[in-house]
């Protein structure tokens, strides 16, 4: 096996149909995309066959593409799949149903949902149960809301996967949907409107929660977004999975994005990351540590918190370097910080993949200060570059995450008790202290840099939760 490698091996024991809204790098909005690819790219290294389906927004070129139309309710068609494969990705398969193409896949250009997304993501999923009748996959794995409605729209019984990568989106419409729903309507049903995915957990033989500790969350009645007690109800159909990272792209030795390779054992790179990092942003190297983030502006990502904590910026000291885009306020906020002290703080309001793996390489600490987190991958790329998270204990940052004051031998960055201003400030004072020390820092740089964020290990697991659907009668 070449780690690397995105052919599949010769043997092929399991076959799998995967559909999902997102896929790095064809279509990404948030971390599904690069969750969805990177499990993907490993299952098929380890020797599954995964036909991967997504919903073809673009009208993306394929080579050697075979089309096949799809026996669709009249409401969803007409439906074509076109697979063939792309060069970035592999093989693929992408599903054309009226409305899909679209420049964004969920908002307009004013960050509003498509008022139709639900026609659309509802004929994708009848697409979908429609191409499962004709592959007659050993699993079909659906992803979030997106996919849900597949469940409810099967032409025939095939053991079935969800994975849940947020609860915050669950696809709610109206109850006109529900008669449209063959199988299990009733449990679609909810207030007198259809949720995809509260039915789909019902159906699902297995749920999968990207971390384990989301998995325990989401059962919770203060966070479990309202379907506590459906995801309580299915006992052990529901497991917590953490996601990893696509180590091929996240590697600080072979990155031709950051200015220079560097590893655990050397880390003289990380240095000129940071001078190239200083020098994009228009900073001379001031003796601070520089605080990067990256990600979505939403208030699930509590970056107002971070925002918040400038103000003690100059005496703790640090400086705050900003990537994403997301809600206006939030992007507005950062930009006022940065007009106001450009010394202190730089944002940048855009998706750019090279200037973040400048950021991840060239930073020092990272803060991710969520209010919920299913998993996050953000925290897991920045270690494995060296630089130290500074998070919230919720979701996957706390089974990815040791605090290294709790933790003096093992800890791997530092976490907030609380998710609130004061417990942010108080993780980022104590990473900020930590970062003075080299002998410590760079001790805890190297747990981070040393630890399997790959895929390989959370790959397996679904594998065997495949093998295991596959062989039961």
């Amino acid at each position: 096996m070449v780690r690397g490698c995105v052919e599949e091996t010769e043997w092929i024991d399991v076959k799998v149909l995967f559909a999902t809204a997102e896929y790095s790098p064809l279509v990404r909005v948030g971390g599904m995309a690069e969750a969805t690819s990177g499990l993907v790219r490993s299952l098929r290294i380890a020797g599954l066959d995964v036909e991967v389906v997504v919903p073809d927004y673009f009208d993306t070129p394929l080579t050697d593409a075979v089309n096949m139309t799809l026996d669709v309710p009249g409401w969803a068609g007409p439906a074509v799949v076109r697979s063939g494969h792309l060069s970035e990705t592999g093989p693929i398969s992408l599903i054309q149903v009226p409305g899909m193409a679209r420049p964004n896949p969920y908002v307009d250009a004013d960050g509003q949902g498509w008022p139709d997304n639900a026609d659309r993501f509802f004929s994708f999923s009848a697409a979908v149960a429609a191409l499962a009748a004709v592959r007659r996959p050993d699993v079909l794995h659906c992803n979030d809301w997106h996919t849900a409605p597949t469940l409810g729209l099967l032409h025939e019984p095939v053991p079935t996967v969800l994975t849940i990568h947020t609860l915050g989106y669950q696809g709610w419409t109206s109850g006109g949907w529900l008669e449209r729903i063959t199988r299990r309507p009733d449990l679609f049903e909810a207030y007198g409107g259809t949720n995809p995915i509260a039915g789909a957990i019902q159906l699902a033989d297995r749920v999968i929660a990207v971390s384990p500790s989301y998995a325990d969350e989401i059962r919770q009645p203060e966070t479990g977004s309202g379907l506590h007690d459906q995801l309580s109800q299915i006992g052990d159909r529901l497991i917590g999975i953490r996601n990893g990272i696509d180590t091929s792209v996240w590697d600080p030795a072979t990155d031709t994005f950051i200015a220079q390779p560097f590893s655990y054992s050397d880390l003289a790179g990380k240095d000129a990351c940071r001078a190239d990092l200083l020098a994009e942003v228009g900073w001379h190297h001031s003796g601070a540590p520089t605080v990067g983030i990256i990600g979505r502006l939403v208030e699930q990502k509590g970056i107002e918190l971070a925002l918040d904590a400038v103000k003690y910026a100059e005496t703790m000291p640090f400086r705050l370097v900003i990537l994403g885009s997301g809600d206006r306020g939030i992007a507005d906020y950062a930009s006022r910080l940065a007009e106001e002290r450009p010394d202190l703080v730089s944002f940048r309001e855009a998706y750019d993949v090279a200037y973040g793996h400048k950021i991840f390489a060239g930073a020092d600490l990272l803060m991710m200060p969520s209010r919920f987190e299913p998993c996050g991958l953000a925290q897991m790329q920045a270690m494995a570059y060296g630089t130290i998270p500074v998070v919230t204990a919720v979701g996957g940052l706390k089974d990815t995450v040791i605090d290294a004051d709790a933790d003096r031998k093992g800890g791997n960055g530092f976490m907030s008790a609380s998710v609130d201003a004061p417990g942010v400030l108080d993780a980022l004072h104590r990473a900020v202290r930590a970062w003075k020390h080299p002998a410590r820092r760079k001790a805890i740089q190297r747990r981070g840099m040393v630890t399997d964020w790959s895929w390989e290990t959370p790959a397996a697991d679904h594998r065997a939760i495949y093998e295991q659907l596959r062989d039961t009668p």
